[in-house]
């Protein structure tokens, strides 16, 4: 709790201002509060936030957009947490260039990094519960001397992390990990190795029993080659990595399974069986949750020494700033980033 007796509220960084980070920000207030005789009644649908942001930006976008949110810069997040029934709580952070929706422009970077690093530091001095990320454009960063290949793997380094971050996928009845992450599929089978399994599987089942509640957690691991190799006709990644991998996870006591044929691993029936699963590669990860939720996914990374969400998607620059985009996996990534840090708490 905050001197006030306020719960500290979930820190949520800027992202890049030309896409729809802003627009859902705002979109995302008003699902949490609504306006009742002039008073702001909470419906419990998205706990308190507050946006480390340009607060002239949101007052423009929500008036382009005619969201009737009232935006309120603060000088504090226990400030923001004790008003976020009154106003959108904005923790200023200046944008060096004008907004333009859909067209990045590097000299904003330095202030969407500085977002990030607050968000981080809030949390770190206890007076935010969790990191929310709004989707950043690496394009925009690279041209601004950002070094890192995206947010995950720059939130490990600012967490002083030397293990690889580990990438979890949520949503509804699924949650997926895959080993390899942004590489080529080319690129990625020389990737997947009995080191890389065990280290994914070690951070995950660890997670899912501190953040997720889950004493036990199972783990299905998936097979990298059609049919799961078909006993080596059709490749032996199964038989000489992935079987010894999770044979070793077995021996550390983790509750893991497989290689299984990533073409049934995914159907109803089969989701019951397991609290998350392994896969080898981005994809093989990815189509699976957005098929059976595209809307709500949330993007979760694991092993950190802070709780860090962030909606599934990109900044979708082709309907910034159009009144088009949907707040529905960013409010899936507060509420989730909430249930995580109570956890933590407890």
């Amino acid at each position: 709790m905050t001197e006030s007796g306020v719960r500290p509220p979930l820190a949520l960084t800027m992202g890049e201002p030309a896409g729809i980070g802003g627009e859902i920000a705002l979109k995302a207030w008003s699902m949490a509060w609504a306006k009742t005789g002039g008073a702001a009644r909470a419906d419990g649908a998205v706990p308190p936030f507050v946006l480390l942001d340009d607060p002239a930006r949101l007052e423009a976008l929500a008036a382009r957009l005619g969201l009737p949110v009232p935006v309120k810069a603060v000088g504090s997040a226990a400030e923001g947490a004790a008003l976020f029934g009154a106003a959108l709580p904005v923790l200023p952070q200046p944008l060096a260039a004008p907004v333009t929706p859909g067209q990045p422009d590097p000299a904003n970077g330095a202030a969407v990094i500085a977002s990030i690093d607050r968000a981080v530091d809030l949390v770190r001095r206890g007076e935010a519960s969790a990191v929310v990320t709004n989707p950043i454009q690496k394009s925009a960063l690279y041209a601004a001397g950002f070094r890192h290949p995206g947010h995950t793997e720059y939130l490990a380094h600012l967490a002083g992390l030397t293990d690889e971050p580990v990438m979890m996928l949520a949503a509804q009845d699924l949650r997926v990990v895959p080993v390899t992450i942004h590489v080529s599929v080319r690129d990625a089978v020389p990737l997947v190795t009995r080191e890389a399994i065990l280290h994914a599987g070690r951070v995950t089942a660890a997670a899912l029993a501190r953040d997720f509640g889950i004493a036990r957690p199972r783990l299905a691991v998936a097979a990298l080659n059609p049919h799961a190799g078909e006993g080596g006709a059709m490749g032996r990644e199964e038989i000489d990595i992935i079987a010894p991998a999770v044979a070793a996870l077995r021996a550390e006591g983790i509750d893991a399974v497989g290689p299984k044929p990533a073409d049934t691993l995914f159907h109803a029936a089969a989701r019951r069986g397991y609290d998350a699963a392994l896969c080898m590669y981005h994809d093989q990860a990815l189509i699976p949750l957005k098929t059976i939720d595209f809307d709500t996914g949330v993007n979760i990374t694991l092993g950190l020494p802070f709780v860090r969400t962030s909606p599934d998607h990109g900044t979708a620059l082709d309907i910034a700033g159009t009144g088009k985009a949907g707040a529905s996996s960013l409010i899936a990534a507060l509420k989730t980033a909430e249930a995580m840090a109570a956890r933590r708490r407890a």
